[in-house]
């Protein structure tokens, strides 16, 4: 027993370092952010978050002068919108389990490993990426195995791009109509959890057999933060489906209420005192994870 504690201490302590920093937030003009997850159990599980700031983490002046020597314009084009862009990835692993953390530490690396080769051959991150990541997924876990998740990327003009794999889509809080804004059913499209079903459209599909047969390609969904002061919720079904003992839900009213209370304030002010609005609510029964991004 003693020798299994230690090793679940080590996997738990090797999994923290994948938990993003405060010096990690994407730094963006005119755009503020900070997120984080709340786990169930310790201090990692089923959830997770990674940031992706292109011109901290990438060369992308170096790639955008080997491009440029190449005649790839069209990938000079994209780099240069990447150095003043930031992606966001939330993702939920079924289970909340400390052990499910391995699961999100794989895709953690598999996302940032593809973003180099994408980075290179596209000049951005995309849909194929996460196609080949779901394929990858399906290909080596079981089936009730699953991770959902939304990838979005935010640029300076306030521009939000994202899809999403079976997560709960962000919402739009409004600083001059102080409430969530209703988004056309056009711009929110969303598609199976990565590793349920393999992508029809890949390389290698026709050497992935597939009982439930295959999904469609993933799509991009692009909406844009209008107003100065606008605040944009990232997720995980953990918020929505978090409640108290007479099962009241805290999401949408509650959060809204807060949101009123503290929109003048900083992300990371706005992203503490709706974690601690929470935990006043409610002790959590599942990991709950939150990004806030707030046009300045």
């Amino acid at each position: 027993m003693i020798h299994l504690a230690d090793e679940l201490g080590n996997f738990e302590d090797i999994i923290k370092h994948l938990i993003p920093q405060p010096g990690d937030v994407p730094r963006l003009q005119g755009i503020d952010m900070c997120g984080g997850t709340l786990a169930l159990h310790g201090s990692v599980g089923g959830d997770h978050l990674i940031y992706v700031d292109f011109k901290q983490r990438f060369d992308l002046e170096r790639r955008i002068q080997h491009a440029s020597e190449k005649g790839r314009l069209e990938v000079v084009e994209n780099l240069r919108r990447c150095q003043k862009t930031a992606g966001v990835a939330l993702l939920d692993v079924s289970g909340h389990r400390v052990t499910d953390a391995f699961m999100a530490a794989m895709l953690h690396q598999a996302l940032l490993l593809g973003a180099i080769y994408e980075l290179d051959r596209f000049g951005q991150v995309t849909k194929r990426l996460f196609e080949n990541l779901n394929t990858r997924f399906y290909q080596s876990s079981s089936e009730n195995k699953f991770v959902s998740l939304i990838y979005g990327e935010i640029s300076e003009d306030a521009g939000f791009r994202f899809l999403s794999a079976a997560q709960p889509f962000p919402v739009v809080f409004s600083k001059k109509h102080d409430r969530f804004m209703d988004v056309s059913q056009d711009l929110c499209v969303s598609s199976p959890p990565l590793g349920m079903v393999p992508s029809l459209h890949v390389t290698d599909g026709n050497r992935t057999p597939s009982p439930l047969g295959f999904k469609d390609d993933y799509e991009m969904n692009q909406w844009v933060l209008m107003g100065a002061g606008d605040i944009l919720l990232l997720h995980t079904d953990g918020l929505v489906e978090h409640c108290d003992a007479d099962d009241k839900c805290y999401y949408p009213e509650r959060l809204e209420q807060k949101l009123r209370e503290v929109k003048h304030q900083t992300a990371a002010e706005i992203f503490e005192a709706i974690r601690t609005d929470l935990i006043a609510f409610s002790a959590p029964r599942d990991d709950i994870s939150l990004v806030v991004i707030k046009r300045m």
